[in-house]
């Protein structure tokens, strides 16, 4: 596992001696928004691995792809264990502001818990550009980020005992609903995320098996990219460049690394 250490400082631009504390969270969190990106090109292209460790170092370390959540927060996962932290994987159910419902695909958002001084907090790298960039505790309490607002209600739900809400900023007037996930059902193996992958491969309605798309955040606001769009927000102006299909794979290569 020293390898895969290695590997995730290199990606995410940080020192290999560092020491990674609860202190220094906000900061890996923030670089590992900036170099990963969130992308679903081997779900478009139907060239899935199975989720294990090494296919995961593969992917995201090596070839310096990115991922979806289960991919990106199992990783992340991988390195705060390999760091000392107190942390485990648990699944949750995406909230469809469109249809004003909880997804009906299943309980298909990995995210991470970690404990820190007998108190649990939530981390997630895998949820599009609505990334905390912090820890956010379970207490309910509000935590501020370059990214906008973020707190966590406990409430029990069919989805779980807890609810992440979001105020993006410079794009959400107000609080929504992220997603409701359950503290007390852990994963216990990472293949237990090929559940989430063939759900999000193969089910009718799963956002993310019908178009291309690739984002990740600026220390500006955030990019995102499609097979037919380029949408930049910088310090809360919204640019959308139309765009073919040869502009894609420019603009994936030039900004993603992809």
């Amino acid at each position: 596992m020293r390898e895969l250490n290695s590997l995730f400082r290199k990606r995410i631009c940080i020192s290999e001696d560092e020491k990674i504390t609860f202190g220094t969270l906000d900061n890996i969190l923030e670089k590992t928004a900036y170099n990963i990106p969130f992308e679903n090109l081997c779900v478009i292209e139907n060239k899935t691995n199975d989720i294990t460790k090494e296919n995961l170092m593969n992917k995201i370390l090596l070839q310096k792809e990115g991922g979806l959540c289960y991919e990106l927060n199992s990783m992340f996962y991988l390195f705060l264990i390999e760091n000392g932290f107190n942390a485990s994987l648990v699944r949750g159910v995406v909230y469809n502001h469109e249809n004003q419902r909880y997804q009906t695909i299943g309980r298909n958002h990995a995210t991470i818990l970690i404990i820190h001084d007998e108190q649990t907090y939530l981390i997630d790298t895998g949820f599009g550009a609505n990334l905390p960039l912090k820890p956010v505790p379970l207490t309910g309490e509000t935590i501020t980020s370059t990214n906008g607002e973020f707190r966590i209600e406990k409430v029990n739900t069919e989805h779980g005992d807890y609810i992440l809400h979001i105020k993006l900023k410079h794009k959400d007037p107000d609080w929504r609903i992220g997603y409701a996930f359950d503290s007390k059902r852990t994963v216990t193996d990472l293949l237990e995320l090929n559940e989430i992958q063939s759900s999000i491969s193969e089910h009718p309605e799963s956002p993310f098996n019908k178009n291309p798309l690739i984002t990740r955040l600026t220390s500006e606001g955030s990019i995102t990219l499609t097979d037919s769009s380029f949408t930049q927000w910088v310090d809360g102006n919204l640019t959308k460049e139309k765009i073919d299909y040869a502009r894609f794979k420019e603009l994936s290569k030039q900004h993603f690394g992809i």
